[in-house]
């Protein structure tokens, strides 16, 4: 199964966002997991990615839409993140260090911890855009007698 959502650039969208993620869940792998932990899980990377859209790639432009797409394989989920800025070179990533207060870098530190793969490609050469894929394996609910 996969779905798309577009929306604006703009955090008042979050809780569609967040909305759309759960109600597609709940859909697709319903009680074959344990969706309550895992929709945690996958929320907070989702969050992490959208603001940092908002926040820069599309800064102070909300006209420019957002594309999130979620793919579901039994219980392999793929979320991918379109946008259409300027993009962000990892190659200057400086990970968060615990003795040196900064504002900025846990977005990826995150993301790349809550899923089993990231990855970010700079602008695609047929749209523009930029593509940010966070893949994970949802483990299935085990029942106990």
């Amino acid at each position: 199964m996969k779905t798309e959502l577009q929306i604006p650039s703009d955090l008042k969208f979050l809780s569609v966002v967040e909305n759309w993620l759960l109600v597609t869940l709940q859909a697709e792998v319903g009680e074959s997991i344990d969706l309550q932990k895992q929709f945690r899980r996958l929320r907070l990377a989702l969050v992490e990615a959208f603001s940092n859209v908002v926040r820069h790639a599309h800064r102070d432009q909300p006209n420019l839409p957002i594309s999130i797409c979620l793919e579901i394989k039994d219980t392999d989920v793929a979320l991918q993140i379109w946008d259409y800025g300027k993009g962000f070179d990892l190659s200057t990533y400086l990970p968060p260090n615990p003795d040196v207060p900064q504002e900025n870098g846990y977005g990826w530190l995150i993301m790349t911890r809550l899923m089993d793969r990231v990855e970010y490609r700079l602008q695609d050469t047929v749209d523009g855009r930029n593509c940010l894929r966070l893949e994970t394996h949802l483990p299935k609910e085990q029942k106990t007698p």
